[in-house]
């Protein structure tokens, strides 16, 4: 920016892939010299014993010649630019993604698609890096084109004409599916999507390979485990989930490593996985270690759920892609468990938690930098159910009770979660309260039980006063 006393008066822009940008304005120095010269300053200087010498120069920023040039006057003041939320994500995650791959040498990127709202967003952010090449090669960036060429060797070197036709080169989208736990509608939303934004698509299924390794616990061990609806153990459910996480990593890293040579492409090379594991999901280790969350880079790794959401509804109308509209409806699910006529596994139902609470809680830990108690004494009254109702007030309304449950609960989870993070794929930092182990949040990753010896203790103390409180007022 150029500021003139306070006043923009040019403005660069926020995200591009131009190596250099050069931003120019008129300025009347004079202005700036009135500015400056207040009585204050002057009187300060008047006292000072000390003698400067001046020092005259061969050069003048302000010739009077101009003076004389009444075509010349100074820029007039701008309003500031800023994107909202939405366009941050899309153009910061396309700058980023575009600068990791050309500087990677890499043959583009591969994304497991879930059809759910995380892989999605991943994916129209590698779509909108597309968006903003192509108009990069619209105008003639040369370092762009050279990119684009190195990149797209299935062509032969000849440029891509659309998003879609770039996209189909160096991005491909596969949905790892079984038969008892997805959906025809994940699978088809997975599909759709890939057609709109024009990325090579894989439909596979994994269940031979799932079986396979069951069966060697089975006949290993004889024991056969059961999913929770079949009636198996809490450890038997997340045995068999993690098994069918895990067996997704390492098809897309085996995919994303053959799929170019696969295809045709002068010279092979391989793709960069993408994980798509959203910030609140870290923050309360709502994921498998080393499943997909696990991957080369992450682009919403820092990103939480809302903002994720406003973004796939800015990008269905910005972006024309209608299909986005399923995504934003859909219940979230991980689809680990089968599906029954009584029961389909809910995320939030799962964590026991919301994904704008996990928000509230995230920021609260690393902002306000609270611990389980202070937490506690924030959100009872924040989420107090016995506040009035403000209009724009979209917080919830919870009893003393089940915000200490909550708070204890998002505690739990996060201590002994923690050693997670430590694996947790490098992310793209959008946000203050990112619980990215590798560059960002150096917190222990192992915390000992005094939480529940002191904390949770305190909790339930201040619990009974406010309870005892209530009940005196007849609430």
């Amino acid at each position: 920016m150029i500021i003139v006393n306070g006043d923009i008066v040019a403005q660069g822009s926020q995200f591009g892939l131009k190596d250099v940008e050069v931003v120019t304005a008129t300025v009347d120095l004079e202005e700036v010299r009135s500015y400056r010269a207040a009585i204050s300053r002057g009187l300060q200087a008047a006292t000072l014993n000390a003698r400067y010498q001046r020092i005259q120069t061969p050069f003048e920023l302000a010739p009077e010649d101009d003076d004389a040039d009444i075509e010349k006057r100074p820029t007039l003041p701008m309003q500031p630019r800023m994107h909202p939320v939405e366009e941050e994500i899309a153009l910061s995650g396309g700058c980023y993604l575009w600068d990791y791959l050309r500087r990677s040498g890499t043959a583009g990127y591969l994304v497991p698609l879930s059809g759910g709202i995380d892989s999605c967003a991943t994916a129209v952010i590698v779509y909108s890096m597309c968006r903003i090449v192509m108009d990069a090669v619209e105008e003639e960036n040369q370092q762009v084109i050279e990119d684009v060429k190195r990149l797209c060797q299935y062509s032969q070197g000849v440029l891509p004409k659309t998003p879609q036709e770039l996209c189909n080169q160096i991005f491909t989208t596969i949905y790892m599916g079984m038969k008892k736990q997805s959906s025809r509608d994940t699978r088809q939303r997975a599909k759709d999507l890939a057609e709109a934004i024009g990325s090579h698509h894989v439909n596979l299924d994994i269940d031979e390979i799932y079986e396979a390794q069951k069966k060697l616990v089975v006949n290993t061990l004889n024991f056969e485990p059961r999913f929770g609806v079949e009636g198996g153990s809490n450890q038997e459910n997340l045995t068999l989930q993690c098994l069918q996480a895990r067996i997704r990593m390492v098809t897309a890293y085996e995919f994303g490593q053959i799929l170019p040579t696969a295809r045709g492409r002068p010279g092979g090379g391989s793709l960069l996985v993408l994980g798509s594991a959203n910030v609140g999901e870290s923050l309360r280790g709502y994921l498998t270690k080393y499943d997909c969350s696990s991957a080369d880079i992450n682009p919403i790794g820092s990103i939480d759920k809302a903002d994720l959401k406003r973004f796939i509804a800015w990008a269905e109308k910005e972006f024309d892609l209608p299909c986005l509209h399923e995504f934003l409806t859909a219940v979230p699910t991980a689809e680990l468990e089968p599906i029954t006529e009584n029961y389909v596994q809910s995320d939030e139902a799962d964590m026991g938690m919301t994904y704008e609470e996990l928000t509230t809680f995230g920021r609260l830990r690393k902002l306000n930098k609270l611990g389980p108690f202070a937490m506690f004494q924030r959100l009872v009254h924040d989420w107090s159910i016995d506040r009035k109702h403000v209009e724009g007030d979209t917080a919830p309304h919870y009893t003393p009770a089940q915000v200490a449950e909550k708070v204890k609960r998002f505690f739990h989870f996060y201590a002994i979660n923690r050693h997670k993070m430590t694996t947790l794929t490098p992310a793209l930092h959008c946000n203050d309260y990112s619980p990215d182990d590798n560059r960002f949040d150096l917190r222990p990753f192992l915390y000992p039980n005094f939480w529940k010896s002191w904390s949770f203790k305190r909790i339930d103390m201040e619990l009974k006063k406010i309870e005892k409180k209530r009940a005196s007022k007849g609430k």
